[in-house]
C-alpha cells in the first residue's frame, strides 16, 4: 500500500532524527535537581523532606490518566482502536520527553543547565494533556508523522504561552482551566479547521463504533475519573488548599455524573442512554471546577459547577458541534470544544467571580498564600505584619481583587488567541505534501498503519449512525 510504504520512509525518519537530536539536547543542558543530586543528599537527610515524596503519587496518578485515561477513551471507532490507543502512546511519550526539555528551559533553567525532578515530569505531563487534548479534534484524519510534528510544535506554543501568562500576567488556575483546557481546545479546533475536509461533513462509512470499543472508551472514562481529582490538585499549595481541590473536583465529577444520565435520558426520542454522553460528559464537572479548584467557594458552588458543566456540554454534543462542522469547517471529532472549550470558559468565569468575593474575613491570612499577587509588596508594614503570622510569606504586587480579575480575563484572551494562531500555524504545517495523507484514505481505519488480526473486516459496514450516536 503507498500508505504503508510512506510510513515506513517517514516514521522511522522522523522518530530518530528528533531523538538523535533530543540525546544531545540531554547530555548538554539537563542535569539532576538537588533532590535527586548525590553530591546536595547524605545520611542525614531526612528522606520525607525529598520531593519525591510529596509529588510522585500525583505524577503516578497523572501518568494513568494519560497512558490510560485517553488511550481507551480514544478508542471508541470500531475500527480505529489500535490507532486511537497506540498513537496516544506514542504521542504521549514524546510529548513528556519534549516538554521536558522546552519547559525545563523557561521554568527549571540555572546555572546553564535544566534542573530535572519529579515535579518537571509531573509539569510535562500536563504539556502533554494539552497535546493529547487537541489530538482529539482531529482523531482519525492524521497519520502518527502528523501527530508527532503536531506535539513537536504545539508544545513550544504551550510552554512559552504558559510562562508568559504566569510570569508576566500572574494568574490563578489551579486546575488548569484556562492554560490546559482552552489552550488544548483552541489549539485543536484552529488546526482541525486548516484540515478540513468536506467529504466529511455528510458522515463518513467508518466513523463509527461498536460494541467492544465502546466498553474500551468507557473503560478510558472511568479511569479519567477516578485519577481527576489528582490532575487538579497536583500543582496547588500543600495543605488546606490541595485538601479543598481534591475535594471540590470530587462533588465537581459527581455532581455532572448525576447531570449527565438524567440529560442522556430527556434528550434522547427514545428515552434511553447514549453511551457517547456517558463516556464523555460525565467528565465535564472536573474541567468547571479547575479554575476555583483551591479557592474557598463552598461545596455547594463545586456541586452547583458540576451541573452547569455538564449541561453546558451536553448541549453542545446535541447543538454546538454540527453546527461548527456545517457552518464554521470546524470537524471537530471527539467533541472537545464541548468537554474542554464550554466548561473551561465557564471555569475561567467562575475564578473570576470567586477572586472578586474572596476577603480576609473568609480566608485569614492566607488569603495571600492562594491568591499571592494580592499580598502587599516589599516594603510595605501590611507584609511584616502578616510575615509574623506566616513565616515564609513572599512579598506580592498589592493588587485588589478587581485588578486581579482583569489579569484574569486578560490571561483568557492571550491563551485562546496564542492557542488558535499557533493551530491555524500547525495545521498548514499538516498540509505540506511531504506530511499530508492524499484525500480521506486514512480516515478512521487501523488497517492504514497496522498489520490487522484476520477478523478485521472494514468492506463489511453497517449503516452510519446519526453523529449524536457515534460521536463523542
Amino acid at each position: 500500500m503507498k500508505q504503508s510504504t510512506s510510513l515506513k520512509v517517514r516514521l522511522p525518519t522522523l522518530v530518530v532524527g528528533v531523538e538523535v537530536v533530543m540525546l544531545f539536547l540531554y547530555a548538554g543542558f539537563v542535569t539532576y535537581d538537588d533532590d535527586a543530586d548525590a553530591k546536595m543528599q547524605n545520611n542525614e537527610t531526612k528522606p520525607m523532606d525529598n520531593s519525591l515524596y510529596h509529588d510522585y503519587h500525583f505524577f503516578a496518578d497523572v501518568q494513568v490518566m494519560i497512558f490510560v485515561g485517553f488511550g481507551c477513551l480514544l478508542a471508541f471507532l470500531r475500527l480505529y482502536g489500535f490507532s486511537g490507543m497506540v498513537f496516544n502512546f506514542l504521542t504521549a511519550t514524546f510529548a513528556i520527553q519534549w516538554a521536558i526539555l522546552v519547559q525545563g528551559y523557561f521554568q527549571f533553567f540555572s546555572d546553564g543547565k535544566i534542573r530535572l525532578g519529579v515535579i518537571n515530569l509531573l509539569n510535562a505531563e500536563f504539556a502533554c494533556a494539552v497535546v493529547l487534548i487537541s489530538f482529539g479534534a482531529v482523531l482519525g484524519k492524521t497519520s502518527p508523522v502528523q501527530l508527532l510534528v503536531m506535539a513537536l510544535l504545539e508544545v513550544p506554543v504551550f510552554s512559552v504561552t504558559e510562562w508568559a501568562v504566569l510570569k508576566y500576567i500572574k494568574i490563578n488556575d489551579a486546575g488548569g482551566s484556562i492554560l490546559i483546557h482552552l489552550f488544548a481546545c483552541y489549539f485543536g479546533l484552529a488546526v482541525t479547521f486548516v484540515l478540513f475536509r468536506p467529504g466529511l461533513n455528510e458522515g463518513h462509512a467508518k466513523d463509527m463504533t461498536s460494541y467492544q470499543s465502546d466498553i474500551l472508551s468507557l473503560m478510558g472514562t472511568l479511569f479519567l475519573w477516578v485519577f481527576w481529582p489528582s490532575f487538579n490538585s497536583a500543582l496547588t499549595l500543600k495543605g488546606d488548599d490541595q485538601h479543598r481541590a481534591v475535594l471540590h473536583t470530587f462533588i465537581g465529577l459527581s455532581s455532572s455524573t448525576l447531570t449527565a444520565f438524567a440529560l442522556s435520558a430527556m434528550l434522547n426520542k427514545t428515552g434511553k442512554l447514549t453511551l457517547a454522553d456517558i463516556q464523555n460528559v460525565t467528565l465535564a464537572g472536573g474541567v468547571t471546577v479547575g479554575a476555583t479548584v483551591d479557592m474557598m467557594i463552598s461545596p455547594a458552588a463545586a456541586f452547583a459547577l458540576g451541573v452547569m458543566g455538564c449541561t453546558a456540554c451536553m448541549l453542545g454534543y446535541r447543538y454546538l458541534t454540527p453546527f461548527l462542522a456545517r457552518r464554521l469547517r470546524i470537524q471537530d471529532q471527539c467533541g472537545i470544544h464541548n468537554l474542554h472549550g464550554l466548561t473551561g470558559l465557564i471555569s475561567s468565569l467562575a475564578g473570576i467571580c470567586a477572586i472578586l468575593l474572596a476577603t480576609e474575613e473568609t480566608y485569614g491570612p492566607s488569603l495571600y498564600q492562594t491568591f499571592a499577587y494580592r499580598a502587599p509588596p516589599e516594603g510595605d508594614p501590611r507584609l511584616r505584619e502578616l510575615q509574623r503570622l506566616i513565616p515564609g510569606l513572599k512579598p506580592g504586587l498589592g493588587r485588589s481583587a478587581q485588578r486581579q480579575a482583569v489579569f484574569q480575563v486578560a490571561a483568557i484572551f492571550c491563551t485562546v488567541c496564542l492557542a488558535a494562531l499557533g493551530g491555524i500555524v500547525t495545521g498548514f504545517v499538516l498540509k505540506l505534501p511531504f506530511l499530508a495523507s492524499p484525500s480521506d484514505e486514512w480516515c478512521y481505519d487501523d488497517e492504514a498503519f497496522f498489520e490487522v488480526p484476520s477478523d478485521f473486516d472494514s468492506a463489511d459496514m453497517p449503516k452510519v449512525l446519526s453523529n449524536q450516536e457515534t460521536k463523542v
